[in-house]
């Protein structure tokens, strides 16, 4: 008795450019931003424009890739092999991603738990307040800069209680559409898709709001010592990573529309909702360690 064993063809795509465009982008992003921060007193040199155009490179770069990808996969070029390299990739990104944002969080607890009561003088630190900060008091927010320039924290009540129901309910309408999809129900996909990509985009309007309150009315910048770094840093990455979420669903959506992905085939719509819940996910713990705590 015989036995045969089949094997699913992997399918390897052709030469392809993009990789070494995408190199030439981020060297150009990271150049053309070391010279614009490094020049911005002056406003001297062409890192400004270097940045742009690397940024606009890398912004052609991703079109033209994913359409290849797109292609491809629509061809039914892609066998179950890729789709796991697909998802590996993707678990992995994420995770990236994770690790980006526990370094700053680890930042804020650090300056939180360690920093400000050693300069007030825990921990036989009291020399230490003496001689860098005589007039410190040990609290968080910390709302006094070195030079007693004052600001106002921001509260976790109005715009920010706003945004987390936002984000969250965003959360739930992105889980009816994935499940839409899986039942086949179109007009119920673009429907749940819609509403995510506006209560995202909404989300958006609201934090541009919630800056300019900060820096015209409260003088909070980022010039307002550990507390305003550590508040625009952790709520601007991540309002960045929000703009790319919003990117993929409209990307998914438009797909939607002309007809792409099944009940069976549709991990392109799956990475985008998994990152869309990884976004919401950090803003539950940014809200609660940045803004409430």
């Amino acid at each position: 008795m015989s036995t045969t064993k089949e094997y699913e063809t992997y399918y390897v795509p052709a030469q392809s450019h993009w990789p070494i465009v995408g190199a030439i982008a981020l060297f150009m992003i990271a150049v053309g931003a070391g010279s614009y921060v490094a020049n911005l007193d002056t406003g001297e040199g062409f890192g400004g424009w270097v940045l742009l155009a690397g940024i606009a490179l890398i912004i052609y770069m991703v079109i033209g890739w994913f359409s290849n990808v797109i292609d491809e996969s629509m061809a039914g070029k892609y066998s179950g092999q890729m789709d796991n390299s697909f998802r590996q990739g993707m678990s992995w990104f994420i995770f990236s991603e994770v690790m980006f944002f526990a370094a700053f969080f680890g930042a804020l607890l650090y300056a939180r738990v360690f920093s400000v009561p050693w300069l007030g003088g825990e921990g036989n630190n009291l020399e230490t307040m003496q001689v860098l900060w005589p007039q410190f008091q040990a609290a968080w927010p910390l709302t006094v800069t070195p030079d007693n320039t004052e600001t106002t924290a921001m509260g976790w009540y109005g715009l920010p209680l706003i945004n987390t129901l936002l984000l969250l309910t965003s959360s739930f309408t992105a889980h009816f559409a994935h499940v839409a999809l899986e039942q086949n129900k179109r007009k119920a996909l673009k429907v749940w898709l819609a509403v995510t990509i506006l209560l995202g985009l909404v989300f958006l309007g609201l934090q541009v709001e919630e800056y300019i309150i900060a820096y015209t009315q409260m003088g909070l910048t980022l010039a307002s010592g550990i507390y305003g770094n550590t508040f625009f840093m952790l709520t601007g990455f991540h309002g960045l990573h929000v703009t790319l979420g919003a990117i993929m669903l409209i990307v998914m959506f438009f797909r939607v529309l002309k007809g792409h992905f099944s009940p069976d085939n549709h991990f392109a719509f799956q990475a985008a909702s998994w990152y869309w819940h990884f976004v919401d996910v950090v803003w539950v713990l940014l809200f609660l360690f940045v803004y409430i705590l």
